[in-house]
Parts: structure tokens; C-alpha cells; sequence
């Protein structure tokens, strides 16, 4: 098996696929205040033809979230998925609020009352009696009323319905009020050779958690599909990139200058990129998106190859002055 095959949500935690799936884009498109906050258009059939393929292909965690599609990523993984809910790790959020009618997803709510509804209508959505890992989705949430929420999170753990909790934050000390909970097994934040909050992998690190990583793959850049004269769509969230100028422009100089390294033994550039946080952190668990089985394939493809070397981290950081 791999080295990379295999990792635990949290210490003495649940045995999870190195790889997770991001389930957000599944969720299709919905808007907040106007502004899309989904991957554009989906296949259904697509969605759950690609669950399945990573199911068969050895991932076993799925990373989800009530607002993805309104609640539509949710109950695709229950109907791709449920046959398997034994042998598999569901992930879900709270936080953001939405209508499912409308897929609109006007706002935020981290009261104790709404986390309440939002973990009984995601129960129902995915057909199960328990959410294995429950995480708040408010990054910037109020530290003050923190505590309130970490509370709640833990009458549903002794309510049943949930397993374990997490934070999707990028922040230390919001991270850490969650970790002094025994049921935080995981911190979920924003990391890929690109860069990341050092201290919040720390923490992770230092408390025995998992550090669920959204964006392993830069929202598609590090995939090698885009170039300077690369659109995206209107419904896409990335609508607004641009390849010339900025950001984009200057995360595409970086990866061409790092794209030997990442697709050497025969990795693809995305393979490279898992490779990478495999090799930075034994808390990693990263959780690219996908729209496609092709996707999946490749994606799942990258446990086949592990992490990178020692080496190839150091030369990674050398050529990117890290």
C-alpha cells in the first residue's frame, strides 16, 4: 500500500482515504446577493458517476457542505453513496444560510437554534443517521460568541447525530478554541504550494488533528488547464480571474517554474500538487473538487504515486523562495 493511502481523522480517529473528494462543485450553481458562489453547470449523472468511481477507486472521505447547491451535494453523495454509507466518511458544514427552492444562499447564521435545524435538514438530505465529521463554516465567526457555537456542536455529538466537529478556518485562534474540544478531530483550511497559514497546520499538528486542506489544487489553477487567455463562465465562482494580470497571472509564472518538479516520476501536475502537502504534513488530508470521473481518475491517481520526496520539497521551496 502506498504511504500515502491512508490517514486518521484525528488522533485515535477514524482511518480515512489519504484523498478526499471537495464535493462543493457537484453542488451546481447558486448565488449569494446576486454573485455566484458555485462552479457553473453540472451533470448530475456526471456527479454521481464520479462519487462512485472514487468510492471504487479507494477514497473513502467525502467532503460536503449544506450550502453546496442549496443541499444539492448532499443529496447527490446519498443517492451516489448510500449503499456504501458504512464504508464510507461523510463530512458536512453549518454556517452559511440558503433556500433550496431558490438556491439562493443569502447570508450567515452561527446561532445554536439554526445549527440545530441545519444538522437535522443535512441528516435528511443524506439519508443517514449520523454526520461523521460536523464543521462551522464561518471562518471569521465572532470569537466572542464562539463558545456558544463549539456547545452546540457538542450537544449534537451527545445527541448522536454527529460523530466528530471541526472548523473550516484559517485562523489560529479560532482553531484552537474548537481543538480544546476531545470530539475536534479535524482543522479545515485553505493550503497548496502556493502557500497557507503555517500556524493553524502547527496546531493541527501539535493537538493530533487532521488538517482537512480546501483548495489543494488552487481552485483549478494547479492543474496546468489554465493559460493567459483562459474565461470562466458567469455561474463560476472564479468568474472574475484574470490570467494576464494579478494574481492568476503571477500563480501561473509560479507553477510553470515549479512544473518539473511536481510531474516528475510520471505525476500529472495535479498528482504533483498532492504529492506536495502528502510530503508537508502527515495531518494533510486534502480534498480536490472534481465535475467529472475523468477528474476523479486523475485525482485519485495521485495515491497510487504518494507523497513527494524530501528532495523534491526542498527544491520546491527553493525555486518558490519559501
Amino acid at each position: 500500500m502506498p504511504q500515502a493511502a491512508q490517514r486518521s481523522l484525528g488522533a485515535g480517529g477514524t482511518a480515512v482515504s489519504a484523498l478526499g473528494m471537495g464535493c462543493w462543485a457537484i453542488g451546481g450553481p447558486h448565488a449569494r446577493q446576486g454573485n455566484p458562489v458555485g462552479w457553473g453547470v453540472i451533470d448530475d449523472g456526471e456527479s454521481k458517476r464520479a462519487l462512485q468511481r472514487a468510492y471504487e477507486l479507494g477514497v473513502t472521505f467525502f467532503d460536503t457542505a449544506d450550502v453546496y447547491g442549496c443541499g444539492h451535494s448532499e443529496k447527490l453523495i446519498a443517492d451516489a453513496l448510500g449503499d456504501v454509507r458504512d464504508d464510507i466518511v461523510i463530512a458536512s458544514k453549518a454556517g452559511y444560510t440558503y433556500v433550496e427552492e431558490t438556491r439562493e444562499a443569502p447570508g450567515e447564521n452561527g446561532d445554536p437554534d439554526y445549527i440545530r435545524w441545519a444538522c437535522d435538514e443535512s441528516l435528511r438530505r443524506l439519508n443517514t443517521d449520523r454526520i461523521d465529521l460536523y464543521q462551522f463554516h464561518l471562518g471569521g465567526y465572532d470569537l466572542a460568541k464562539a463558545d456558544d457555537v463549539l456547545a452546540v456542536f457538542e450537544e449534537l455529538v451527545a445527541a448522536g447525530k454527529v460523530r466528530a466537529i471541526g472548523w473550516s478556518t484559517d485562523d489560529p485562534e479560532r482553531a484552537a478554541l474548537f481543538a480544546k474540544s476531545p470530539h475536534c478531530k479535524a482543522i479545515q483550511q485553505h493550503f497548496n504550494v502556493f502557500g497557507g497559514n503555517a500556524d493553524v497546520l502547527a496546531l493541527c499538528e501539535e493537538k493530533g488533528l487532521a488538517s482537512i486542506v480546501r483548495g489543494p489544487l488552487g481552485m483549478g489553477l494547479l492543474t496546468g488547464k489554465f493559460d493567459q487567455d483562459s474565461s470562466l463562465p458567469e455561474d463560476d465562482v472564479r468568474h472574475g480571474w484574470n490570467f494576464r494580470t494579478g494574481d492568476q497571472a503571477e500563480s501561473l509564472r509560479r507553477l510553470d517554474a515549479i512544473r518539473d518538479v511536481l510531474t516528475s516520476d510520471g505525476r500529472t501536475l495535479a498528482q504533483g500538487a498532492l504529492g506536495w502537502l502528502w510530503a508537508r504534513s502527515e495531518a494533510f488530508v486534502p480534498i480536490p473538487g472534481f465535475k467529472t470521473v475523468a477528474q476523479v481518475e486523475e485525482n485519485a491517481g495521485a495515491l497510487q504515486h504518494g507523497p513527494l520526496t524530501p528532495a523534491q520539497l526542498d527544491e520546491i521551496a527553493t525555486i518558490l523562495g519559501h
